[in-house]
């Protein structure tokens, strides 16, 4: 194992540092040598299990080695086993493991803990004995070669600094001295003669078989990589010293030893420095920041008052994004004027980023400033749940105020607020959350409510990271439901419902896989459905896990078939207990969580817009995920418009026309006039939506258009600027959607326009709602934000917060006309319909 021999052929290197060698860790575990004394026949007396096992039964018994690597008395890694060896006169391994962390991540505290193991019973172990080994030694170098550790007998080794288990004893041997010998010999620090040589080792090979037979101690042999210099612990720079961001002119150093300020410049002799300490706190600022912000200094600002000039910078802060940080200047003039801005509610989350949390005096005052504050609005206080407050009291602060929340509007933020609970630092040993506590509670007294609080939950305890603590808020939220009257019906209906899900599921996935064609999948499908012995022809009602309002009483078969698509996706019809019918697609072998996502916040925008009395006639259709890989959407009886185009001679203006004619209307060219009206308002709505969440990937196979005019979008798979095509336009408004409305020069494409400028300046209004919604979901394991999760968030800037409602008006006229213009997009719609038909 010689590693940087090819490094070292053109360049005499007297060392190398750790932060350089991006290689994994690895050992190799050699042999373990020593007399494992038997158990005595009063240990066996009180332990009669031990007659059969380990030691007792063979004096070689099939031992194995696990190792961890610790530092600062913490484990970096799980333990790693050797693999089975059956052991006949010597333990003997020779086996390398490698442990998943870098030379170059290593501390210098760093630690092997290596313990032996025997079977004790069926599935039961016990240690042999453990050691623990340090990997710096002198120097701060590292270990390399041969090593003879101590094995402290029947113990597991810990890995702390102060080790109850050292490799090395003070007791010393022939043995010792003579590995000592070899170990200069191997690093060359002897001179050689073959002959002597030889001669030598026989007789150190003779001492050792003697000192091993009786020796009874136990030494564990270990072999660490023999690299061609010494390395040489050294911390990466970005551990100590982050790079800055570069908003200065570099500090340079020229040829003759003068120091200047230059930009950029191609000179030779100019050597660029970075600065590091650019980046660390300026001592002498942290102290003024003390002295001006210690108690002391209470009672005064208390009354101080802000002049017009200082009211005008602050009112200009506190219209910040989220998104946008402050700068030092900012947050001390916050702090100045705190108790001035408890009576404005968009000032709380504004002076909270001010506070330095690791500053004791400076939590104390604003913790207790929090009392004082008026009501801040729900925006403000799901952005206090986020990532960025840790402090409880703040985050308990957050909690209050969603409590003034009505359940509807709850349900608005629930998936988010599920997500903030992994903010909340509920460990085993802690387990009090403020807002694990409050979701509970209302999730218990509101059933519709509860039923998509278990259903967020379930999806998260598939997660790896998370899982544990989102089952342990399951174990509560199922243990609170107990105490009330009805608890034992709504578990079982949660319980009907998990089997439902499992059951179409298993279904769906037996339907993808198979080898025969559609009308066949169609028909097995409706096959399985009819049989009674599957329970889902009929069965009691059930409320439906997409959505809790409406209870369904089993699955229609001549009304199920199977989608044309990759994934096969099932559309089934439920029967409803008052004798409706409920459609929906059940989906394996996709994450449906950003469509989910992409759907809540197209719901929410529709609030906001109703709010302001503006109906834009959106579909915000239901989408829930019952797993990370399936679930289940509502059906929206609607054709896409390539389907539209090409049976209606390429107008969308006939189809509206072939289902709802009027002959007598004045200007809207044979079609009903609320019909007409229902697609103008629907496809400004989803102009302006998508543009602001920056879907894309929108073609016009994936934008249906419904019987009564409702147009709307589906297939979210891309949102936040990513596309697929190049060179995509700011919206999908494509001409044939214009000719529909009667053309550029009609009153309906004014109409839209019109609608398209008033929905954009409503939903500016509520982008902190918006982004914060966001922000809350960056651990979400969205497919787009996990991609560059401290983006995500920034990415949705096209509020354009910086216009007036007029120039907003502008930007988004520019916008449409782009949008309609733009070629490019037209020759990637003929290239996607080839694709669609060949595919076909």
């Amino acid at each position: 194992m010689d590693y940087g021999s090819a490094q070292a052929k053109d360049f005499s290197y007297s060392f190398c540092l750790t932060k350089d060698l991006d290689l994994p860790f690895t050992v190799r575990i050699s042999s373990l040598e020593g007399i494992r004394e038997k158990k005595s026949f009063t240990t066996i007396l009180s332990d009669p299990s031990l007659k059969f096992t380990g030691v007792q039964t063979s004096n070689f018994s099939d031992l194995y080695v696990s190792i961890q690597l610790y530092c600062d008395n913490k484990p970096l890694t799980v333990p790693i086993k050797t693999s089975y060896k059956s052991f006949k006169s010597n333990w003997v391994w020779n086996e390398w493991l490698t442990i998943p962390v870098k030379y170059r991540d290593l501390t210098v505290t760093s630690q092997l803990a290596l313990t032996v193991w025997d079977v004790y019973g069926p599935r039961k172990v016990v240690p042999v004995g453990g050691t623990t080994f340090r990997l710096f030694g002198k120097h701060n170098t590292l270990r390399r070669g041969k090593h003879k550790l101590y094995l402290w007998p029947d113990v597991e080794a810990d890995g702390y600094e102060r080790t109850s288990t050292p490799s090395k004893v003070g007791d010393k041997n022939e043995m010792d001295r003579l590995e000592k010998l070899v170990k200069r010999y191997e690093r060359n620090d002897m001179a050689k003669l073959e002959w002597l040589d030889n001669l030598a080792f026989r007789q150190i090979e003779k001492i050792h078989k003697q000192e091993s037979s009786k020796s009874k101690n136990l030494y564990l042999y270990i072999d660490l990589p023999k690299f061609d210099f010494p390395v040489v612990f050294s911390e990466p720079v970005s551990m100590d010293y982050p790079v800055p961001s570069v908003t200065q002119p570099p500090v340079v150093v020229n040829s003759h030893g003068h120091t200047s300020t230059v930009t950029t410049s191609s000179d030779p002799n100019i050597i660029l420095i970075i600065d590091p300490e650019i980046a660390r706190e300026n001592p002498v600022e942290a102290k003024h920041r003390r002295i001006v912000r210690s108690h002391r200094n209470g009672p005064f600002d208390r009354d101080l008052k802000p002049n017009a000039k200082i009211r005008d910078e602050l009112n200009g802060i506190l219209k910040y994004p989220p998104t946008q940080p402050l700068t030092s200047e900012e947050k001390d003039l916050l702090w100045k004027f705190r108790f001035y801005l408890t009576r404005d509610k968009k000032a709380l989350t504004k002076f909270l980023k001010c506070v330095v949390w690791t500053d004791p005096t400076e939590v104390k005052q604003a913790v207790e400033l929090l009392p004082q504050w008026v009501d801040i609005d729900l925006d403000d206080a799901l952005e206090l749940l986020g990532a960025n407050f840790e402090n409880r009291a703040v985050r308990g602060y957050a909690v209050s105020q969603l409590k003034k929340a009505d359940d509807e509007e709850l349900m608005l933020y629930l998936l988010q607020l599920v997500q903030a609970l992994k903010f909340e630092n509920i460990s085993d040993k802690s387990s009090s959350s403020s807002l694990a506590e409050f979701l509970i509670e209302r999730a218990i007294k509101n059933p519709i409510l509860g039923n998509n609080f278990y259903w967020y939950l379930m999806v998260e305890c598939e997660d790896k990271v998370v899982g544990k603590m989102y089952g342990k808020i399951t174990f509560q939220f199922m243990t609170a439901m107990k105490e009330i009257p009805t608890g034992l019906e709504r578990r079982d209906i949660l319980r009907r419902q998990a089997e439902l899900v499992v059951a179409l599921s298993s279904i769906s996935k037996d339907i993808r896989i198979m080898k025969e064609a559609r009308p066949k999948k169609i028909e097995r499908l409706r096959a399985i459905i009819s049989d009674p012995k599957n329970g889902l022809l009929q069965f009691p009602p059930l409320p439906l896990p997409l959505d809790a309002r409406v209870e369904v009483t089993g699955i229609i078969p001549e009304k199920t078939t199977v989608f044309k698509s990759n994934l096969f996706p099932l559309r089934l019809t439920f029967t409803l207990a008052d004798g409706g019918e409920y459609p929906v697609i059940f989906k394996t072998g996709d994450d449906l969580r950003q469509d989910q996502l992409v759907i809540q916040i197209i719901t929410l925008m529709d609030k906001l817009l109703r709010k302001e009395n503006l109906d834009l006639k959106l579909t915000p259709y239901k989408v829930l995920p019952t797993g990370s890989d399936h679930g289940v959407m509502q059906f929206i009886t609607s054709s896409s418009l390539a389907n539209v185009l090409s049976e209606y001679n390429g107008s969308l203006l006939q189809f509206l026309k072939a289902h709802h004619p009027e002959e007598k209307a004045v200007g809207t060219y044979g079609v009903s006039p609320a019909v007409m009206d229902t697609y103008v308002k629907s496809c400004a709505g989803y102009c302006v939506i998508t543009y602001l969440l920056g879907v894309g990937d929108r073609h016009l196979d994936n934008l249906l258009l419904s019987p009564d005019g409702n147009l709307f979008h589906v297939d979210f798979g891309f949102i936040l600027g990513r596309d697929p095509k190049p060179f995509p336009p700011p919206m999908k408004l494509c001409k044939e959607m214009v000719e529909a409305m009667g053309g550029a020069n009609s009153i309906h494409y004014q109409r839209f326009k019109s609608y398209c400028y008033i929905a954009f300046n409503i939903l500016r209004k509520s982008a902190n709602l918006i982004l914060n919604l966001l922000a809350l979901m960056v651990d979400a394991n969205i497919t787009d934000i996990k991609i560059e999760p401290d983006k995500a968030v920034w990415k949705v800037k096209k509020f354009r917060l910086d216009l007036t409602e007029e120039e907003a008006i502008k930007y988004f006229q520019i916008l449409i006309n782009d949008s309609v213009s733009a070629l490019f997009p037209q020759v990637i719609e003929t290239i996607h319909k080839f694709a669609q038909y060949w595919r076909r």
